[in-house]
């Protein structure tokens, strides 16, 4: 009996294990918040040399991969943000961790593009309309896990026309010309509606609603 509840308590460790997303901080999600024009000058987003990366995980392993801009904005005046927008083309969904595996990356990439994820067919882009950009300030005994944060960064986050807003710690550089940004953070994909083998009693089967999102982005004027 005791060895028997000694392996069912280490088989439930290693699964919860598994099971935990990457070690970042969880973004603040509440209700869509209204979005004021930008003001000041425009720095349009480098499509080519912006990436946002995904790591998804489950109690068998993980996957990750990336996702490419199809343009965006950010507005800045007096050295500060005042607004802009974010395009993400869900076309652009790649895995990086199957390369070696062609019809294991295609079956990913096509099921995470199809209904039961993202359903690219009929949503084709992920907005994020930046409502408010300030400088970061630690809460009392604050720790992030998020290394270096100079602002924290507030938006709506559109995915299949569910819009939540969504706060995170970034680290944002800026000059007269050019600017730079980038994050590291969880969400919950249930939130928007993505619900698919996000049942924890689906056990070996489930898939993590913690999502990790990393991204590094630039634009120029």
């Amino acid at each position: 009996m005791r060895t028997f509840l000694h392996i069912l308590l280490v088989t439930i460790c290693c699964i919860t294990a598994c099971e935990q997303a990457p070690k970042a901080d969880k973004a603040k999600v509440t209700e869509p918040r209204t979005v004021a024009p930008g003001t000041g000058n425009a720095y349009l987003a480098d499509t080519t040399a912006s990436q946002v990366v995904w790591v998804g995980t489950k109690p068998t392993g993980k996957h990750h991969g990336t996702l490419k801009l199809s343009g965006g904005v950010i507005y800045i005046q007096d050295s500060s943000i005042t607004g802009g927008q974010l395009v993400i083309n869900m076309h652009s969904l790649h895995n990086d961790d199957l390369a070696a595996d062609t019809a294991m990356k295609n079956k990913l990439e096509n099921e995470l593009k199809s209904s039961l994820f993202f359903d690219v067919k009929q949503y084709p882009s992920i907005t994020f309309q930046i409502t408010g950009v300030t400088p970061y300030r630690p809460a009392v005994g604050e720790e992030l896990e998020f290394k270096g944060a100079t602002h924290t960064i507030l938006g709506n986050l559109t995915i299949k026309m569910v819009t939540k807003n969504i706060s995170f710690p970034a680290r944002i550089t800026l000059d007269d010309s050019k600017l730079h940004a980038v994050a590291n953070f969880n969400i919950d994909r249930t939130l928007w509606g993505i619900s698919y083998r996000a049942d924890k009693s689906l056990q070996d089967k489930l898939i993590n609603s913690q999502v990790n999102i990393s991204f590094d982005i630039s634009a120029s004027r």
